[in-house]
């Protein structure tokens, strides 16, 4: 049982970075493409300290990457599972509440799915067609 406790732990420790709005918010503005620490401070209208607080632990904990470039620090989601466990929560929450309800839709937005690519020479209509238009 001690190996258990100790693997119980882990996924904790893994589960406690998404126990923080902040957070969550982080992921949100990081899910589908990098960002800079400014951008992702202008985005959430937070201060930077705040952010930059969150990001370490993030980077540190493996759920972001970041990159430098010249005094630029770029952020982006490093474990594809982590954007996914929040987007199945987000939409599991939403499919609770009442379609009328302004929080479902926000819920829905929280964690968009990733665009997928055009086949070559259809436009979105006809690609779920099939046909060439």
């Amino acid at each position: 049982m001690e190996e258990l406790d100790h693997a119980f732990d882990a996924v904790a420790a893994y589960f406690s970075v998404l126990s923080e709005p902040t957070r969550l918010r982080i992921m949100h503005a990081l899910c589908e493409q990098e960002k800079t620490v400014s951008q992702i401070v202008e985005e959430l209208g937070a201060t930077q300290t705040n952010i930059s607080r969150h990001l370490n632990l993030m980077h540190r904990s493996g759920v972001l990457a970041r990159r430098r470039e010249g005094n630029q620090v770029h952020y982006r989601a490093a474990d594809p599972a982590m954007v996914e466990i929040c987007r199945s929560v987000c939409n599991r929450i939403a499919a609770q509440l009442d379609d009328k309800k302004p929080l479902r839709g926000d819920l829905l937005r929280l964690m968009p799915r990733p665009k997928r690519k055009r086949a070559r020479g259809l436009t979105p209509r006809a690609a779920s067609r099939g046909a060439r238009e």
